[in-house]
């Protein structure tokens, strides 16, 4: 690769809006730009560019090299487009309005989102709801036909109505649900990236990005544009989200200068010009999530009951009104062959097939996937407040399953870092200054600062560590970066990776009229130390590394949580072009120029946090690529690591023989020294055994083990764009301790849709049940097809929205993980759905057999108290399926101010149906003694509930091989 120019410019206090918000800058830390690239300068401004939009989109697409040497290369495009290669594009308003008009926009026009009627639309062409419109209709017209205009029209209107509310609520709720998600999605997709303006790096959106932007690029960064390579050094990009080919690509100026919109920077460093634009930032992540797939089998084998139930209220109704002799409340008889009407006749039917489809609406529990949708958008909203967005819904599910968290460095200590050791030459700097530092360690010393950080500035998610040393040569050396670096040219750079963790620079130098090249590296302490075979003593003299000065020098860097070592070495063009055989930085047999060792404090509360996991019974490991010293330091300080017998090394780790590694897996806490791969497998071996693992990333190569483990999660602010987009939570604070927000609010989620199947498959047992009960035994229903669509719609709107609601509650933290095999439905609610609906139908039954005598009323009041009361009961047993397993079901109730407004909402609305709504629901108005009987009755459910719950459950699971 040809030698770029090297300027190390102006350090500077960057302007405000140029400091990257990801991590603090201390005041008295300024910013070093190193700019690389050469190239005619040009004019920055607006206007009009000799080269049109299409050329530039064949340009790259096409690779068309030739078209590429006619537009005189990337300099001749550049001076076209009003690119200064080095200080990028102006910025200004009127500037990025010319280029967005003449080449577009960095998005794909968004096509229209599905509005209102389309949602109501989708629940209309349900078939139950179509099957009620039809019946509905036949209703009306033979209703008015028998009846008159004046009262025939009220059983189809009912219908109607009861139709009309399900249908907006569930459009409603699927609206919102659809606008949440868009809002979300642009929030997960709102990438950030690094461009040069008015010679000033800043972070903007990459909707943002315009043609001629120069942009930066580094390992981790997703190419925002189609681009052409300006300068940089040893970039590969992974193309195979483009090609499917899994190979790297090298990337240069002269043989393939081409950058693709979507790729990856799989390693190295660039700059990129952009030459067209328009990236699809419009990714949806709606889903079907493995819950949900199994309550839509729940909801099918359960419809199906209903089918059966409804098909056998049919049958023994028009048995009873076709063969045997009956009579009306009336006193009018029956079918009478020849003698009964035929309007009579066919209205009579039409009735009967309403109603038992209506007790089929009412078993079918399609509540449930409504229920779901609020509580995964409830759960969505109130995590994202929580510093966790969900990329993924499945991910809320599996995270309650979660059995094991496999975290790295980053997630557990804060983005900031401060020297606490540091040597130079062969002495502490304890109690030195600079002066007492040799001339020509201190400037070798200063030039691999301040080439390491310029060059290869946030590699591998090192900003704190940059920081800190950074300040630290401002404040303890004096460093003055334009006079350490004057008359330097970059030759190579060899990028940092997990594997390495070291950065490489080749430079070269004009001195004594000779070219001497410079190989600067900088990174991990052990590394950096095997590759040393001499140090400098306090007279700038270079001195054999020997073993005991080995041991001291270890013996000083001990106790840091992070040492960070700098060597360097002279060599001369002839031995400089014969080591470059093998590598392209040199990196044997250097000098040690000195080490700093860093501290950077846990997260707050991060021990509790790992405690909150171990109480959850799920296990932590810490799985890094520092030296054992360092992450068992960590490990110690938050709480993962309680002895030397659960450490391992990543060599040792993929060394184990398969039935070894498969052993020892569960008992390692931490694993040190260890690659991407490492973490792959013990990923891998985790999910032979069964369990349920999350991971969170600690850089690029950590996308395999992010997209194999169940969990995925990234960093929000120190995670690469592979990282991300390879996970399925991102922290947006990178701290560990929101990892337990995830986790238990994926266990709120399962734990709340349980609740709800409970209070549904109450009702709908009873409803099925009493149904044909009386249908069997007397040719009638205790409620009207009105009344029991509107119990459908208390259960399927009003009840899932106060059963989704609320916060997640310490017991759900002191339980197990939920097993993914375990049953949807468990004993334990069996019990009291069994219990509830039995006391429910003895119930009503009791008041359709009974009512008259008990109430000495006549049936009118008798048919509003069984339906009043129904309904009631299911408004008092939403209070008994707000604890599954406790006993106390007022627990918190207080704090939950949308569950008591949903319970006086539905009481309120009971109430108008009962004393206002007469003719249209059927109903007689009751007096208070009435109103009081029924509100009894099903406070009594209270007492049931509580009294059930003392009643013992078999361990093994009931109707497991039917409901999973």
């Amino acid at each position: 690769m040809a030698s770029s120019s090297f300027t190390a410019s102006h350090y500077r206090q960057p302007p405000r809006s140029s400091v990257t918000r990801f991590h603090e800058i201390r005041p008295e830390v300024r910013e070093i730009v190193i700019e690389m690239g050469a190239g005619d300068q040009v004019g920055q401004g607006s206007g009009s560019s000799t080269v049109d939009h299409s050329t530039l989109s064949k340009l790259v697409k096409e690779k068309k090299s030739d078209l590429l040497d006619r537009l005189g290369r990337v300099e001749g495009i550049a001076a076209s487009l009003k690119t200064d290669l080095e200080g990028g594009i102006g910025g200004d308003i009127e500037d990025i309005s010319w280029r967005t008009k003449a080449f577009g926009s960095n998005s794909y026009a968004k096509p229209p989102g599905k509005g209102w009627f389309c949602f109501v639309w989708e629940a209309l062409v349900d078939p139950t709801i179509l099957i009620l419109l039809v019946c509905a209709a036949l209703l009306l017209g033979f209703g008015i036909k028998v009846y008159g205009s004046e009262d025939g029209w009220y059983d189809g209107a009912s219908i109607l109505v009861a139709v009309f509310f399900i249908v907006s609520v569930s459009a409603a709720s699927n609206f919102r649900q659809n606008k949440q998600l868009d809002k979300l999605s642009k929030i997960s997709n709102n990438i950030l990236v690094k461009v040069v303006r008015t010679g000033i790096q800043q972070k903007i959106s990459i909707s943002d990005i315009v043609v001629g932007d120069v942009v930066s690029l580094s390992i981790g960064d997703q190419i925002p544009a189609d681009g052409l390579f300006v300068g940089g050094y040893s970039l590969r990009v992974d193309e195979s989200s483009m090609t499917g080919e899994n190979d790297l690509v090298e990337v240069d100026k002269d043989q393939n200068p081409f950058l693709f919109s979507g790729t990856m920077v799989a390693d190295g460093c660039a700059k990129m010009m952009v030459t067209c634009v328009g990236m699809n930032t419009t990714k949806k992540f709606i889903e079907q999530t493995p819950l949900q797939a199994r309550l839509k089998k729940l909801t099918l084998l359960l419809g199906k009951f209903g089918l059966v139930v409804g098909f056998l209220v049919l049958a023994a109704l028009l048995v009873q009104y076709f063969i045997e002799d009956t009579t009306d409340e009336n006193g009018n008889k029956g079918f009478s062959g020849s003698k009964t009407k035929v309007d009579d006749v066919i209205n009579t039917v039409v009735g009967i097939i309403t109603t038992a489809v209506t007790v089929v609406v009412v078993a079918i529990p399609g509540g449930l996937l409504l229920a779901t949708t609020l509580i995964h958008a409830y759960g969505m909203k109130e995590m994202r407040a929580h510093h966790a967005l969900l990329r993924k819904l499945s991910a809320f599910e599996r995270m309650g399953s979660a059995t094991t968290i496999c975290t790295a460095i980053p997630a557990l200590l804060q983005n900031r870092m401060e020297v606490t050791k540091s040597v130079v030459g062969a002495e502490s700097m304890e109690r030195r200054s600079y002066t007492s530092i040799a001339a020509n360690v201190l400037q070798l010393l200063l030039q691999g600062i301040i080439l390491a950080r310029g060059s290869v500035h946030n590699l591998f998610s090192v900003a704190p560590m940059d920081d800190a040393i950074h300040s630290w040569a401002v404040m303890k050396l004096n460093m003055d970066m334009d006079n350490s670096t004057q008359g330097l040219s970059i030759l190579d750079v060899e990028a940092s990776s997990p594997e390495k963790m070291s950065v490489g620079l080749s430079v070269e130098r004009q001195q004594d009229n000779t070219n001497m090249i410079h190989v600067h590296w900088r990174g991990d302490f052990e590394r950096i130390l095997s590759s040393c075979s001499s140090y400098y003593d306090n007279s700038g003299q270079a001195k054999v590394l020997d073993d005991e000065q080995r041991a001291a020098f270890r013996q000083t860097a001990h106790g840091s949580l992070r040492c960070i070592a700098f060597a360097h070495k002279y060599l001369s063009k002839e031995e400089y072009k014969n080591e470059r055989v093998h590598r392209k930085v040199p990196d044997k047999d250097l000098i040690l120029l000195g080490f700093v060792g860093l501290k950077a404090s846990c997260h707050p509360g991060m021990k509790q946090a790992v405690e909150n996991f171990q109480l959850a019974g799920v296990a932590v490991k810490m799985i890094t690529g520092e030296n054992v010293s360092t992450a068992k330091a960590i490990a110690m300080e938050c709480g993962i690591l309680d002895n030397d017998e659960s450490i391992v090394t990543g060599e040792e780790f993929r060394g184990y023989q398969d039935h070894v590694r498969m052993q020892r897996a569960d008992n390692i806490r931490l694993m040190a020294r260890s690659s991407p791969f490492d973490k792959l497998l013990m990923v891998q071996c985790l999910k032979r055994k069964g369990h349920v693992v999350a991971v969170t990333g600690d850089g690029t190569n950590d996308a395999p083990a992010l997209r194999e483990a169940d969990i995925g999660l990234s960093m929000g602010i120190q995670g690469t764009e592979v990282e991300k987009e390879s996970s399925d939570v991102i922290i947006l604070d990178d701290n560990f301790a929101s990892v337990v927000t995830v986790l238990r609010w994926g266990r709120f989620v399962y734990n709340n849709i349980q609740k709800f199947i409970q209070f549904q498959l109450t009702v709908n047992v009873a409803a099925m049940a009493i149904n044909y009960v009386a249908a069997v035994s007397t040719g009638e229903i205790p409620l009207t097809p009105a009344q029991l669509l509107w119990v459908n719609l208390i259960m399927d709107t009003l009840g899932a929205l106060a059963l989704a609601t609320g916060n997640p509650t310490d017991e759900l933290m002191n339980k197990p993980p939920i097993g993914q095999s375990d049953p949807l439905i468990t004993n334990i609610m069996w019990r009291s759905i069994v219990g509830l609906a039995s006391y429910q139908i003895a119930v009503i039954l009791a008041l359709e057999f009974k009512g008259k005598s008990i109430f000495g009323n006549d049936g009118n009041i008798v048919d509003t108290l069984i339906f009043t009361t129904f309904v009631l009961l299911q408004v008092f047993n939403q209070f008994n399926s707000r604890e599954l397993e406790g006993k106390n079901i007022f627990k918190g109730i207080h704090k939950n101010k949308l569950f008591l407004g949903i319970t006086g909402i539905t009481i309120v609305l009971q109430v108008i149906m009962v004393e206002l709504l007469n003719k249209f629901a059927h109903t007689e108005r009751l007096d208070w003694k009435q109103w009081g009987a029924c509100i009894g009755i099903a406070a009594f459910s209270w007492l049931i509930g509580w009294l059930i719950k003392f009643l013992p459950v078999p361990k093994k699971p009931i109707l497991h091989s039917l409901i999973k």
